[in-house]
């Protein structure tokens, strides 16, 4: 299958700082990707080349084989993109919006903004101000007017700010459906971690300026070392011993009950047989279950997202 977005060697430098240094991924039909990294890390600057917004230092992208510095017209014709809270006007209706918008595009018809208009659920209420919409529903309309030209790539930046937990489900549960409906590819930067982990299919974690990891959210997430917490009378006595155990990587306090222990989850029996020969009365050992947040903490080294 060939990748609809496809970033070449990317690389932006401003003066004598690079920004993007030399970042290359690929996204694939029907495919939600996760776009994360923390401020400053070059996750917009990155956008804004795929758009066309500014131009690389060096690298390429191509969206659907185009090449967006070569073949723009072709490249912009076949992605679509919001950017947070779409624009839009408010004292008309969202047919209104879709219509004012539509002129700009070639051979979009009444037809086609009718298919947008159901595609994201907004039959009942197009014909209403936009000033009467909820935020959940202004940005379906923003979505619904990135799909007008039909595009096989669609962006979003942060598509979920301003919402409330109900909006950010239902559009998450919204763009999995647009996903599986049409075979879109969707780039989605986001900042909040769980909402990705459940959105995205793949993700790719930037840290000044560097891709510093692609894959399943599940595959990744595997990646990080298993962590068992252990529950005992008291951490700081039993600490030494558990750090005795050959089969740990690495063993801390969180509590006066609690030590958080790196291993590998099938050494646990093994561990727990180790501490009963030395008297340590265990009260449980527990796997603990990691997340996207523990491995972006892991690769970012807790920088704050954005």
């Amino acid at each position: 299958m060939e990748p609809t977005l496809k970033l070449h060697q990317l690389t932006k430098v401003i003066g004598k700082k690079t920004i993007i240094d030399n970042i290359s991924l690929d996204v694939y039909p029907g495919e939600v990707f996760g776009f994360l990294g923390p401020n400053g890390a070059g996750k917009t600057t990155t956008i804004r080349m795929i758009v066309g917004l500014i131009k690389p230092t060096k690298g390429n992208v191509s969206i659907c084989g185009y090449r967006v510095d070569k073949q723009f017209v072709q490249a912009m014709n076949q992605i679509g993109a919001i950017v947070e809270n779409p624009e839009l006007y408010k004292f008309l209706s969202g047919r209104e919006n879709l219509e004012a918008f539509a002129r700009m595009l070639p051979g979009v018809d009444d037809k086609r903004i009718q298919e947008v208009i159901d595609l994201v659920d907004l039959t009942a209420r197009i014909d209403d101000k936009v000033k009467t919409y909820s935020l959940g529903m202004r940005q379906r309309l923003g979505i619904a007017q990135a799909l007008l030209n039909n595009p096989r790539v669609l962006i979003l930046d942060e598509p979920t700010n301003g919402l409330d937990p109900m909006g950010i489900r239902d559009l998450r549960l919204f763009i999995r459906r647009l996903v599986e409906e049409t075979g879109l590819s969707v780039l989605v930067s986001s900042h909040i971690l769980a909402e990705i982990e459940l959105l995205a299919d793949r993700v790719a974690i930037m840290s000044r300026g560097k891709i510093v990891k692609v894959g399943t959210v599940h595959a990744l997430i595997e990646e990080l070392a298993s962590t068992v917490d252990l529950h005992v009378t008291n951490s700081f006595e039993v600490l030494p011993i558990v750090q005795g155990y050959e089969g740990i990587d690495q063993a801390d306090v969180v509590d006066e009950r609690t030590i958080r222990i790196s291993m590998n989850v099938e050494e646990t029996a093994k561990l727990n047989r180790y501490l009963m020969e030395r008297d340590v009365e265990v009260f449980g050992l527990e796997r603990r279950v990691q997340t996207l947040e523990d491995l972006f903490i892991t690769l970012t080294g807790g920088d704050h997202i954005a």
